[in-house]
């Protein structure tokens, strides 16, 4: 079936097109501007915009994830740590239609007692979101669900050398890791100050072991230090902005630039962290409409572990980067519907890191390529983040203009992933 989305603005992922007609097929856009033929079904879109479908380059997710990211246009979630490596997605999301598409780092490099332990349960006990979730599943849906948990949340092998990280390395992309995820964390910003990290020449074993197989490299900081020592051991990105601002920031941007780095700031995490709650996006029907009260609550609660920060200083780190040439991403670091975890929610957060984004000083478009072709183009997934003949129909048709408001991105009117209409699919 054909599909002709007419008298649209458009945005490609890159710039605002002349053209106001897509036609997908098959999943796949097959034409951009040009007439509609007879036998497409036709979607009026006067009046509003459509885009890519925006990618969150960093999170950490489940299906319920996957399925409220889809409704806010998220098509892709990044996952940063969990479960969805290629083995972990054929076992528990198989056939299942209504959520986003997902990629996984699998487990992170991280030394015993290392972030993030401190933010698990112990005992191996199974969180309470979790045990929410099992309660609506059929009993082999369950036991699908606890064997991705298990693979998520089981005692990972102890990382203490070279050798040990090359192996766990390897373990990873045996699992089919799509990148590999480092943790450079000591705790200062996250009230657990004393964090074990793990000594360069063992970091450094595990990028370039991620490399030897393909895989890029992505490292968690939180500080301007950390982030040096990322740049050090040849991390390919930093999966958050540094929440400090030293004297030497100009140095640490210039050597981020200069390796080629990209940086995914997490804006929304940072002020989360600074003691910020999002409060007005929980409030914004657009958004209250389509989440859950754990999650409405989530948003407005905050982690509040670094309150003597400033956000002004984490918009002049992002800025700083941005006219450096760095590529920025859109990432949230949206995790689980905990109050603790707070001012975060999939597919929601998106809307409100573009929002801050453009806060801090981008431009409205510079915001909306850090959500569709940066993250595609960095992360090589070539069939998506443009509307382009041959990527894939995953889009996002919005009432508005976000190109001049970015708010507007949250005037969801119709959400597509691989050419089907979200409000068609069943679950």
């Amino acid at each position: 079936m054909k599909t002709a989305i007419a008298n649209a603005r458009i945005f490609d992922g890159e710039t605002v097109l002349d053209a106001a007609t897509v036609l997908i097929e098959d999943g796949r856009i097959v034409s951009v501007g040009g007439p509609v033929p007879e036998d497409a079904v036709l979607i009026d879109a006067k009046g509003g915009t459509l885009l890519p479908g925006l990618i969150d380059a960093h999170v950490h997710t489940s299906e319920e994830g996957l399925r409220d990211a889809l409704r806010f246009g998220v098509t892709t979630e990044l996952e940063m740590m969990g479960g969805y490596t290629k083995q972990g997605r054929e076992q528990e999301l198989a056939g299942i239609e209504d959520i986003a598409d997902v990629r996984s780092a699998g487990m992170g490099v991280t030394p015993p007692g290392g972030h993030p332990d401190e933010l698990m349960p112990g005992d191996g006990e199974i969180p309470d979101f979790v045990l929410k979730e099992l309660e609506k599943l059929s009993e082999e849906e369950r036991a699908a669900k606890l064997a991705a948990h298990a693979h998520e949340h089981g005692e990972s092998p102890a990382v203490t050398s070279r050798e040990e990280a090359v192996a766990f390395v390897r373990e990873q992309i045996r699992q089919g890791a799509d990148y590999i995820k480092l943790m450079i964390e000591e705790g200062s910003v996250l009230a657990a100050p004393g964090l074990p990290v793990l000594d360069e020449d063992i970091l450094r074993a595990a990028v370039e072991e991620a490399h030897r197989g393909g895989k890029l490299a992505i490292a968690h900081v939180l500080t301007a230090d950390t982030a040096s020592q990322a740049i050090a051991i040849g991390a390919d990105g930093l999966a958050h902005l540094f929440i400090d601002r030293p004297e030497n920031t100009s140095e640490l941007v210039d050597r981020i630039a200069a390796a080629g780095a990209f940086v995914t700031p997490c804006l929304v995490l940072n002020s989360s962290i600074l003691g910020n709650p999002a409060s007005a996006l929980a409030r914004d029907p657009r958004v209250s409409s389509r989440l859950s009260l754990d999650w409405l609550d989530t948003l407005n609660a905050c982690f509040g572990t670094y309150p003597q920060g400033s956000l002004e200083d984490n918009y002049r780190n992002v800025m700083d980067l941005h006219r450096a040439g760095v590529d920025i991403l859109v990432g949230t670091d949206v995790s689980v519907p905990v109050p603790t975890l707070g001012g975060l929610a999939h597919g929601a957060s998106v809307h409100h890191e573009l929002q801050l984004l453009v806060e801090a000083g981008f431009t409205p478009v510079e915001a909306l390529r850090a959500a569709t072709s940066t993250p595609a183009r960095r992360f090589g997934l070539e069939d998506r983040g443009r509307i382009a003949v041959g990527a894939r129909a995953d889009l996002l048709l919005v009432d508005g203009d976000p190109t001049r408001t970015i708010s507007d991105t949250l005037s969801i009117r119709e959400v597509w992933l691989q050419g089907k209409r979200l409000s068609e699919m069943g679950r």
